[in-house]
């Protein structure tokens, strides 16, 4: 299955790339929900935190360390959310597991 970003990972299609490593890649969202709104994925398809294995640990903590990274490159030293969606029920619209990171504005609670 290719999801959208395969081909974004792919350069088929363009994207705002703010940070890549050799198994992450993260890029602006299209449609932002906060001032920064960055998502963070794992450059080898995962499709969502429900089919995660074992050998998946290492990538996904890249990811994380990544979305701090690139938190503190945004200057959110005031905050930030970082969010996963996993199934329909969870808000997942891509399958391909991946990381939205959300700042710039205080953030509230429930978030929906």
């Amino acid at each position: 299955m290719s999801s959208i970003f395969s081909k974004i990972i792919a350069r088929e299609i363009p994207a705002d790339i703010v940070y890549e490593d050799d198994d992450c890649l993260a890029f602006r969202d299209i449609a932002p929900k906060a001032p920064v709104h960055v998502l963070v994925i794992p450059k080898r398809e995962i499709v969502s935190l429900a089919e995660l294995q074992p050998e998946d640990e290492a990538v996904m903590g890249r990811c994380v360390i990544a979305a701090s990274q690139i938190a503190a490159a945004e200057g959110l030293s005031g905050g930030y959310r970082l969010i996963v969606n996993c199934g329909d029920d969870g808000g997942q619209e891509v399958p391909h597991v991946h990381f939205h990171l959300l700042g710039g504005r205080k953030m509230t609670w429930p978030p929906g």
